[in-house]
């Protein structure tokens, strides 16, 4: 099978997250840019990393780069491009843009463009003017960073958050990619007993089950290249076989606990919906409630931010009181998600690390305190630095 150079999309600061998965999936010559992690593949590596990927956000095939600082750059560099390899004559194209300190600043525009130089380039190769355009659809990607354009087809659609899975939310969800990767940087495994405290609706916990599990987390849905004609089908049903004999069956202790009932009813049926109910405990508690005599566990939790008029003061309050109930559990790693500046404070300890990390388009902090380990264990501390700052 040709081999392509793959683009694993994700979210800044989750880049070594995303690499550390690709290397567990058997994957070497890594290269990390912004946002991003290039490695080589082929059609069988597109279905199987679509559907394994925890914290990427959309899997795409690298197409062309080349320096843009004008339209008629932006074309030929498109042009040049031979997209009759992958779209076929009745693909239906859709552009999208986005321009980071460049000259070219009108999305529409650029889209424009590309998507004109695609169709020339098409014409050229099936010898006619118009494209019915009523097949499998090819989203085609400009990002221009510094007059500098790369350009990717997305093969997964919907992205890769899109777990199907989660049917009812609280008011901030959390994306289903960062969550996994909050529980990757938690270095936990199912030996030791893991929680989450403030579950909302549960996203964290379900996580954790899928990666205790070993289930693949696009297991429960469909993705864009599967009605790619050049793709072919015995690689997707091949992958969703590996997968489905991959899963592990393996007891591990999650616990999950909210206060708010709503909310908390939509955890259920969320982990319902990801078949990993049973493998969940729920409780509806409040946090002081919380405790464990189960020693070296993990929490991961991601509570409020405050970002609300009138909620810094119960926010500061809730800190205060996550310091009490978490404090009590010293052999026990925690690792809290929030943008609130003040965390620490509040919570009554500095963070042995603390990791920038983006919700959405708000800059938050990992705060990580690292706990003591059983015995035969690396340092959580070295084990975390070497792993995935590299």
């Amino acid at each position: 099978m040709e081999k392509f150079t793959l683009v694993a999309v994700c979210a800044f600061g989750l880049e070594s997250v995303v690499a550390g998965e690709l290397r567990n999936l058997g994957y070497a010559d890594l290269k990390t840019g912004d946002g991003r992690v290039f490695f080589r593949g082929d059609e069988r590596d597109i279905a199987r990393c679509n559907l394994w990927l925890r914290s990427a956000d959309r899997l795409q095939i690298h197409m062309g780069e080349y320096d843009a600082a004008d339209f008629g750059a932006l074309f030929d560099g498109a042009f040049s491009i031979e997209w009759e390899r992958f779209i076929p004559e009745n693909g239906k194209m859709h552009v999208e843009a986005r321009s980071v300190k460049s000259k070219l600043t009108s999305l529409p525009a650029c889209q424009s463009i590309i998507k004109k130089a695609v169709v020339k380039a098409m014409a050229r190769k099936y010898r006619r003017e118009r494209f019915e355009e009523d097949g499998p659809l090819f989203t085609i990607e400009l990002s221009l960073s510094s007059d500098r354009a790369l350009i990717t087809l997305d093969t997964s659609g919907p992205g890769l958050h899109k777990r199907g899975y989660r049917k009812g939310t609280g008011e901030a969800p959390l994306r289903e990619t960062l969550a996994a990767a909050l529980v990757l940087l938690s270095r936990w495994d199912v030996s030791r007993p893991f929680a989450d405290p403030l579950c909302g609706s549960g996203t964290i916990a379900i996580e954790a089950a899928l990666i205790g599990a070993n289930i693949a987390p696009g297991l429960g849905r469909d993705f864009a290249s599967e009605r790619w004609p050049f793709m072919q089908k015995n690689v997707w049903t091949e992958a969703r076989e590996e997968a489905r004999s991959s899963i592990r069956r393996v007891d591990f202790s999650i616990y999950a606990s909210d206060i708010d009932t709503g909310v908390f009813r939509k955890a259920r049926l969320n982990a319902a919906t990801a078949g990993v109910a049973e493998r969940i405990i729920f409780e509806k508690k409040k946090l002081e409630e919380f405790s464990s005599k189960k020693p070296y566990g993990c929490i991961v939790c991601n509570p409020p931010y405050g970002e609300r008029i009138g909620e810094s003061d119960e926010v500061a309050a809730l800190y205060r009181q996550m310091g009490r109930v978490f404090g009590a559990l010293d052999s026990w790693s925690i690792f809290v998600l929030t943008a609130h500046p003040d965390f620490e404070k509040h919570f009554g300890r500095k963070a042995d690390k603390n990791r920038k990390l983006y919700n959405a388009k708000i800059r938050c902090y990992l705060h990580q305190y690292f706990g003591s380990l059983p015995r035969g264990k690396d340092s959580r501390r070295g084990n975390d630095r070497d792993t995935l700052d590299a």
